[in-house]
């Protein structure tokens, strides 16, 4: 009697494993994102003059560890009292060398809260 060799049957490809497994994915992505907006801090570059300014502007210089408002020593804590009681329209800002992004946020962020006041970032 011969040997019947018999073929391999082909099975069909299912697809419902593959779509459960997209489905998945989708699912996972769609609860580990976040969607909420990071804070913002807007910057604005100088630009040319027209003219002498009414009100001389604040000059205040940024180091890693020190704040001068106007060549005077002042804390972070302290900042937004001290312009607020010069009555100034207009605070310029000059960076150190060495200053890490950070502190300027931190500086920025204090500043935001002035009413009135345009702040410019030199470069």
């Amino acid at each position: 009697m011969p040997l019947e060799i018999s073929k391999p049957r082909r099975r069909s490809l299912s697809l419902t494993s593959l779509i459960d497994v997209i489905f998945l994915l989708l699912l996972f992505f769609m609860l580990t994102s976040t969607f909420s907006r990071f804070g913002e801090v807007e910057l604005s570059g100088a630009a040319r003059g027209q003219g002498a300014a009414q009100d001389a502007p604040l000059f205040l210089s940024v180091d890693e560890d020190t704040l001068r408002l106007n060549g005077d020593g002042i804390g972070l804590d302290r900042l937004a009292d001290a312009i607020e009681g010069r009555d100034a329209a207009r605070l310029l800002v000059s960076l150190a060398g060495d200053v890490q992004s950070q502190r300027l946020v931190d500086v920025l962020a204090v500043l935001r809260g002035i009413d009135g006041l345009t702040v410019t970032v030199l470069q």
